[in-house]
């Protein structure tokens, strides 16, 4: 029986920085761990997203898990919501959801605010952010597939540089922006939000859930 984890990364990234994160995730569930690599700037969600269904249903595996950071997140949802299939077509498994925005990103509001703000963020964000039909909806899981979402709470990081976030965050994402309605569930650690991808204690929980549907507690 072969277990398949896949880590889609965040904005700016390509995955390479996961291979900590992943390493631990193979460990703990004896699986295998990969990386799938999208262009987050110069390429729309839309586009991204049917990229990542054609990569998972390529693959073998019994069981396939999906592990998304910050964008990496809403790249997975975005796979979901443009082809039902999948549900059918994928081996079982679930997904956790690391820092991704869910429901909106005010750092991406007040980044898009200054000069060549929404060029450096690119197409993904522009799609999934600052688009006022996507901005103003509240995102919601149909519970096909188990989804937990692990929030930080460590407030340092590139958000800080555009001013106060006005709330619990990550550094880059508020807290409030990681709830997802239809999660099955939903944990927050004292990390910030490239910290996630290092830390010991989000590996843990994510394999946690990974196993058995629900975090464990710190």
């Amino acid at each position: 029986m072969r277990a398949v984890i896949v880590y889609v990364h965040g904005l700016w990234q390509r995955g390479s920085e996961s291979i900590l994160l992943r390493h631990r995730l193979a460990r703990d569930l004896n699986a295998d761990a990969a990386a799938f690599s999208y262009p987050s700037v110069a390429a729309d969600t839309t586009t991204n997203a049917r990229a990542l269904a054609k990569y998972l249903t390529a693959l073998s595996a019994d069981t396939l898990h999906l592990v998304g950071h910050s964008l990496g997140g809403l790249v997975i949802l975005k796979a979901f919501e443009l082809d039902a299939s999948l549900r059918e077509r994928l081996p079982p498994g679930r997904v956790v959801l690391m820092g991704s925005p869910l429901r909106g990103s005010r750092t991406a509001l007040k980044l898009a605010r200054l000069p060549f703000g929404r060029q450096i963020m690119g197409l993904g964000v522009g799609e999934e952010l600052l688009a006022p039909r996507v901005r103003d909806r509240e995102r919601r899981w149909d519970g096909s597939r188990d989804v937990g979402v692990i929030a930080g709470d460590l407030g340092i990081g590139f958000g800080r540089l555009v001013g106060p976030l006005g709330g619990p965050s990550d550094g880059t994402i508020l807290v409030g922006e990681t709830q997802l309605d239809g999660a099955a569930d939903r944990v927050v650690l004292r990390v910030s939000h490239t910290g996630m991808l290092f830390s010991a204690a989000v590996a843990k929980q994510a394999a946690a859930f990974l196993s058995t549907g629900r975090f464990g507690r710190p």
